[in-house]
């Protein structure tokens, strides 16, 4: 089965000590979880070393950047590199986050970059793509997501394609008083798996997990997750408070 994973971005939010306290409320209720999951705490750079010390021994509980450069090293001020993290034993990062392509003008090429370093250095990237509203209204969202995955991805071979995560982010349903639906979520997810089907064949396609990074929260998450091409979800706000993303973890299938 594949791997179904909660994962919390907690983008640019919490304080140390909140993120501290944060990560003891959530891992003080010992959820062990079932062989095929995994939790993922994608916490802001300063925090990196001790969310990696507090959930250290913690099987299946691992810790991921929110960002990585896409140059090895040089002068680049204010940027991390893929080696820098990797120094300190963190081993996913996030790429491709729809607030990084719509604030930093991120380009599909540019991941493409962050995606041969992660995997060059053992690492895995958790690789989103999702459409704006104007694309889901102009009902091009399939090509849309397609060529995201394409440009940024269909240049790897099948097995190191299996090594990404893929998270896919209804853009046009966060903060627009729009809302996915659980089948919107699912024939989406399907595509996707299409897509990957279609340039590596469906056994490759079964084995990579999508993630689901429209708005998951406690009361809707075991639904989205029972979705037969849902594989757990990337969670934001839901991910602050602790008894949410509990019950999000214990959702997963």
């Amino acid at each position: 089965m594949r791997k179904q994973i909660a994962a919390a971005n907690w983008k640019m939010n919490l304080t140390y000590s909140e993120g501290q306290q944060l990560l003891s409320d959530i891992l003080k209720e010992n959820i062990g979880g079932k062989e095929n999951h995994e939790v993922i705490f994608a916490v802001p750079f300063p925090y990196l070393a001790m969310a990696k010390e507090k959930t250290n021994g913690i099987q299946n509980y691992h810790i991921a950047a929110q960002n990585c450069s896409h140059k090895k090293s040089g002068a680049y001020t204010g940027e991390v590199s893929v080696g820098m993290l990797k120094s300190i034993d963190v081993n996913y990062c996030i790429i491709g986050h729809s607030e990084r392509r719509e604030y930093f003008n991120e380009t599909n090429e540019v991941l493409a970059e962050k995606v041969n370093l992660l995997l060059e250095a053992g690492m895995t990237p958790i690789f989103c793509c999702g459409e704006p509203l104007s694309i889901r209204e102009a009902g091009t969202q399939n090509e849309f997501v397609a060529n995201q995955l394409k440009e940024s991805l269909f240049h790897l071979n099948a097995d190191d394609i299996k090594k990404v995560i893929i998270a896919y982010e209804p853009i046009w349903a966060i903060g627009t008083g729009k809302t996915a639906t659980t089948e919107q979520a699912q024939e989406m997810h399907a595509y996707l798996r299409s897509v990957i089907a279609a340039q590596y064949g469906a056994d490759v396609a079964n084995e990579i997990s999508i993630l689901y990074g429209g708005s998951v929260k406690a009361n809707n998450a075991k639904e989205l997750f029972a979705c037969a091409d849902v594989d757990g979800g990337l969670v934001g706000g839901a991910s602050l408070i602790a008894t949410e993303f509990v019950e999000i973890i214990k959702a997963l299938k």
